[in-house]
């Protein structure tokens, strides 16, 4: 019998188990991929725009070699976490079930693992689930909703959908290995949202041709070779050998349903107590990103690492 079966090894899932370490509690950590697994799939050359401090979790300094870790540095920090506290997870085995079993929950995984427990914590994210433009050939392999690196791209006809910091981020890279970009955006400028010290960046580029640039533009269908666009001035056809639809991520609620929590139909997000991340179904709790259901940017690692406290506090103060 364990005390908290945490789904999901992002930063926020490793913080509710250490925090119930701490506290004595034995806990299981679940995850579908390897540890911190979206970070590892963030683009190769990420800088993070929080500063080292503010990603820490259990009290372990983050030491970095500038202002702004890397993608690099966090995954190696937060590998190091796990070693120093001796977290017990389980890898490349996703959550299939939660339900109730008399006191207990009983979690099940894809490989038929059974697990029960007093809690579970589900701490998924949401950056399995990136949003759609849903049309025509985005399912072509030349469509992707993932960026990585430049390199495969050089001397390349090269499409961004959207005007946020993946986007923006993106194009400058593309364009500083090679690529021909075209930024297509359906707003009247770039998100105000973009980071301050990269905001000049894409405009200079902008403003150069160095990176073209279509606003209050929306795509209406991919093809092998091009991207067909709907501008304030009619179609347009624009040559396309690769293209990126980079617009944002949204919770998976579907299997948060499937688990019996109760979701918020305009926000996606689940229902819980505010004061100690517990959904309806008892024992079960949210944490970190996922608790924002579609509002992913008001919840980060910066402030999801902080949950874990309250809920091993919400566990203890039952068994006491």
């Amino acid at each position: 019998m364990i005390d908290m079966i945490v789904v999901g090894g992002g930063p926020s899932g490793l913080s509710c188990a250490i925090e119930a370490k701490k506290a004595d509690l034995s806990a299981v950590i679940l995850e579908k991929g390897s540890i911190v697994d979206a970070i590892r799939r963030f683009p190769r050359n990420l800088i993070w725009f929080s500063t080292p401090e503010l990603l820490e979790i259990g009290d372990v300094p983050f030491v970095t070699s500038s202002v702004r870790p890397t993608r690099v540095e966090a995954l190696r920090y937060y590998q190091k976490v796990v070693q120093h506290y001796e977290l017990d997870c389980r890898y490349f085995d996703a959550v299939e079930d939660i339900a109730r079993n008399g006191a207990t929950l009983r979690v099940t995984t894809t490989s038929r693992m059974v697990y029960e427990g007093r809690n579970v914590v589900v701490a998924t994210g949401y950056y399995d689930s990136p949003n759609r433009l849903d049309v025509l050939g985005e399912s072509l392999p030349n469509v992707m909703h993932y960026y990585d690196e430049p390199f495969k791209y050089f001397g390349c006809d090269v499409s961004i959908v959207g005007g946020r910091n993946s986007a923006v981020e993106a194009a400058l890279d593309l364009y500083r290995h090679g690529a021909r970009v075209t930024l297509i955006h359906r707003g009247e400028t770039l998100s105000p949202g973009v980071k301050y010290w990269i905001l000049p960046d894409i405009e200079n580029r902008i403003n150069a041709g160095g990176v073209q640039a279509m606003f209050r533009t929306t795509v209406r269908e991919f093809t092998e070779n091009a991207v067909v666009v709907n501008t304030p001035e009619g179609t347009r056809v624009i040559p396309n050998d690769f293209a990126f639809v980079l617009i944002g991520f949204h919770p998976d609620a579907e299997h948060l349903k499937r688990f019996g929590v109760e979701i918020t139909p305009d926000t996606l997000a689940p229902c819980f107590d505010e004061r100690t991340y517990e959904t309806n179904v008892p024992g079960l709790y949210v944490a970190g990103s996922i608790v924002a259901g579609k509002n992913n940017n008001k919840v980060f690692v910066e402030n999801g690492r902080l949950h874990g406290a309250v809920i091993v506090n919400s566990i203890l103060s039952r068994v006491r």
